[in-house]
């Protein structure tokens, strides 16, 4: 079905653009009916109106939801990609508030759902811009990792040694207490739940603040790297056949699956 693709996925057409741009304005509203419904003094008053528009939104993004998988040649690479499996978790709370009660303040989750606004303006720039931030972080992973394994090992050393310097007297009445001190305390938070009170105590916590305004920029710089390496432009073209959509903007084929864009 390569028209009802073409509206459903793109936003290259009058049509598909419309088609958007109702979806997220839907989107808005029915967010905004939850939000208003979790305020008392507005659910006692509009409750049923309120229930009623979020079933009807309900309804209909899910009938939207059926079209999507209808214009796809693999609604499963639909059904299994970020988009599609977003889609599908924003019709589940409703749902799911006929058995459990309260589950339908999940709905939020459809907010997610307007990253697509990028693509049916046409504002390839930005979605360049998503693409490279999610290469840096990915290529970031391994040292990331490295740093937060780091990171774990110095707290829970500190808190240890905190445990023994302050004890139970001073408020640091176990080692996940004392670990939990020098997270807040590494992070630069400080609670001020828990303080040492000991002389060796206050200058092992004075050594700990320091380490961690040194450790806040670490992260930064390796992303930092990382972005400089990876800069492309994208595609605002959609796989109809997987629903890909990171490709190349002079991509003439799915860089996943080979099908024709």
């Amino acid at each position: 079905m390569p028209r009802l693709h073409e509206i459903v996925f793109e936003a290259d057409t009058a049509q598909g653009k419309a088609f958007d741009l109702v979806v997220m304005s839907s989107i808005v509203l029915s967010v905004l009916a939850v939000m208003f419904e979790s305020v008392a003094s507005v659910r006692a008053e509009y409750g049923p109106q309120l229930r009623a528009t979020e079933w009807a939104f309900t309804a209909l993004f899910t009938i939207e939801y059926l079209l999507r998988l209808a214009a796809v040649r693999r609604p499963l690479g639909y059904a299994t990609s970020f988009f599609g499996i977003v889609d599908l978790l924003a019709l589940l709370p409703t749902y799911l508030s006929l058995m459990i009660p309260g589950t339908q303040s999940l709905l939020v989750i459809r907010t997610l759902r307007l990253l697509r606004i990028f693509r049916v303006f046409k504002l390839g720039r930005y979605v360049g811009e998503a693409d490279v931030l999610a290469t840096a972080l990915r290529a970031s992973r391994p040292k990331i990792i490295v740093f937060l394994w780091s990171v774990l090992t110095i707290v829970v050393v500190i808190g240890a040694v905190m445990y023994l310097i302050e004890g139970e007297e001073n408020g640091f009445t176990s080692v996940p207490v004392s670990v939990y001190w020098a997270v807040v305390t590494m992070t630069t938070v400080g609670y001020g739940d828990i303080a040492p009170r000991t002389a060796v105590g206050q200058i092992l916590a004075s050594a700990l603040m320091i380490v961690g305004y040194g450790i806040i920029a670490i992260p930064t710089g390796i992303v930092s790297v990382e972005l400089a390496n990876a800069n492309r432009a994208v595609s605002t073209q959609v796989c109809p056949s997987c629903s890909n959509g990171d490709n190349d903007i002079d991509a003439r084929y799915c860089k996943r699956c080979g099908a024709s864009l």
